[in-house]
């Protein structure tokens, strides 16, 4: 019997870099036990995982470590997030649990029926988020032993017309939105991602999406482990919806090494 494919890896970086890349939306793969509790037919899904899918990030982030002066360790999730979402928690009371996306996802980015209504989420909770949500807490436990200290960039993007689902769309939408934490985003790296993302136009702070994403364990007590959520608009380095990546990639992988090769040199 085939062993089912990892829904995530921890791709090793130098032993003395601090800095955790962690792309949790760039992959499109559904489980076939998954994809029978979707209702959208094959051509909708797909449609739906080209607005949804935070497409090539994870090639961004590949081809950033290589560009890195010392290769920082990446976290990428195998899955599509309409398996799980690993950046919301599964019993939160948020907002987008409000329109059924929370780690589970009961709606689509157009707000329509994605999961039969009462859809137990525990299932997909158990086999896919617990176990990630472990793995990150365990990769940023490694670099705080290594290195004293941790330095999660989160690695995003979006569209650039805003989707039926977010409700803070109405906002600046730059080419760069850096996504901050009051506890975890200390003003130094505020002003290291806004630096190396300058060629890249104009860089925003916490609109369209805010916040950053830290393990359980550490938010909001562990100030040696810093947060950044790096959104990046798809016209930028992409053709929207969900089609190849362009010449702008290149660019942002550039800046994104520029940003790791900053923070490691602190």
């Amino acid at each position: 019997m085939t062993e089912p494919a990892p829904s995530f890896a921890l791709l090793p970086g130098s032993a003395e870099s601090p800095v955790l890349l962690h792309v949790p939306h760039s992959a499109r793969a559904i489980p076939d036990e998954v994809r029978r509790g979707i209702l959208l037919d094959d051509g909708a899904l797909e449609r739906e995982l080209d607005h949804i899918t935070d497409a090539h990030t994870a090639e961004i982030a590949e081809r950033a470590a290589e560009l890195a002066g010392a290769t920082p360790w990446r976290f990428v999730n195998r899955m599509s997030r309409l398996v799980v979402d690993p950046e919301r928690f599964p019993d939160e009371r948020e907002e987008m649990l409000a329109v059924g996306m929370g780690a589970v996802y009961t709606r689509t980015t157009h707000r329509g029926e994605l999961r039969p209504a009462g859809t137990d989420p525990e299932p997909l909770v158990e086999q896919y988020f617990r176990p990630y949500a472990r793995a990150m807490t365990e990769a940023v436990a490694g670099r705080l032993a290594a290195t004293g200290r941790a330095v999660v960039i989160d690695v995003h993007s979006y569209p650039t017309e805003p989707l039926p689902y977010e409700l803070h769309g109405a906002g600046p939408r730059p080419p760069v939105c850096l996504g901050t934490d009051a506890f975890h985003t200390p003003p130094e790296l505020l002003d290291m991602a806004r630096a190396a993302f300058a060629g890249c136009g104009e860089t925003g702070l916490d609109s369209p999406f805010s916040g950053t994403y830290v393990p359980l364990d550490y938010y909001g007590r562990e100030p040696r482990v810093s947060a950044l959520m790096v959104e990046i608009r798809r016209d930028t380095y992409m053709t929207e919806p969900g089609g190849p990546a362009g010449p702008g990639l290149e660019r942002l992988a550039a800046a994104l090494a520029a940003l790791v090769d900053a923070v490691q040199a602190r």
